[in-house]
């Protein structure tokens, strides 16, 4: 679990470099130290994301052209808080909270202490190495049956590794949406929780197949490396934004539809 506090500061910071490009992907707009009563000391990061052209032909059609996402993250590891929102949408939310075990997955009751804890839930377990993944996302360096870490001889993965892997730690998510429109609830909420589930499963494989790029780090090292990753990717993303939105109607001259059809 200690390993992976790292491990998962890494990955998203690289990930996001990666996913980054043509006016879309993450834009950092804030992180820094943050101190909660309750939680104690941890970290808050605001970001922005860009994702218009990953949108369903449905959504795209009532979305403006420059389109993103408000993510707000308050990291206590092993206990994280992540929301969505977006401004175009004042009824679409995501809630996530995060906790962290050393075990296999087996704390059915983790989440007891929630707000939430009274709504009705799906348990969804995802297993990094043999859940199906989005063909775009595919890369045969990331495939965890194949994979080997030369530095700490993790993997391959085989059948049943949750069973017999040594050591294992879980990431637990308790994901709520959102989004109170009459016609469109039930379409939205199911696949915003496809997504969130595609997401998680390409962020753990890539966070377990880059293990040699970050076991040796300590906090200070990847809190170095995060900015740095932050300072490049925004550049990539600004940059577009800026030249896309001169070359963009305004919102007032975007026709919105209330029919939506596929």
């Amino acid at each position: 679990m200690q390993q992976y506090r790292i491990g998962q500061l890494y990955m998203i910071s690289k990930h996001s470099h990666e996913q980054s490009d043509r006016g879309e992907g993450v834009e950092v707009v804030q992180n820094e130290p943050f101190e909660d009563p309750a939680h104690g000391q941890g970290q808050f990061t605001e970001k922005r994301v860009y994702l218009n052209s990953k949108l369903p032909s449905w959504a795209r059609a009532v979305v403006p052209n420059i389109f993103y996402v408000t993510e707000k993250a308050w990291n206590y590891y092993p206990y994280t808080i992540t929301e969505y929102t977006c401004s175009f949408l004042p009824k679409f939310s995501i809630h996530i909270e995060t906790k962290y075990e050393d075990n296999k997955g087996s704390n059915d009751n983790i989440f007891s202490d929630s707000e939430n804890k009274d709504q009705e839930r799906e348990v969804c377990f995802v297993d990094i190495a043999y859940d199906e993944i989005p063909e775009r996302y595919y890369k045969e360096s990331e495939d965890l049956r194949y994979f080997k870490s030369e530095k700490t001889s993790r993997g391959m993965l085989q059948e049943g590794w949750r069973d017999t892997q040594e050591p294992i730690m879980c990431s637990y998510k308790l994901v709520t949406v959102k989004f109170e429109v009459w016609g469109l609830q039930t379409r939205v909420e199911q696949f915003v929780h496809k997504v969130v589930r595609d997401v998680l499963l390409l962020g753990h494989r890539q966070a377990f197949a880059w293990v040699d790029e970050w076991i040796d780090m300590n906090l200070d090292d990847v809190r170095e490396y995060e900015k740095s990753m932050h300072e490049q990717t925004n550049i990539k993303v600004c940059h577009e934004q800026q030249e896309h939105s001169t070359n963009s109607p305004s919102l007032d001259d975007i026709e919105i539809h209330d029919k939506v059809s596929t």
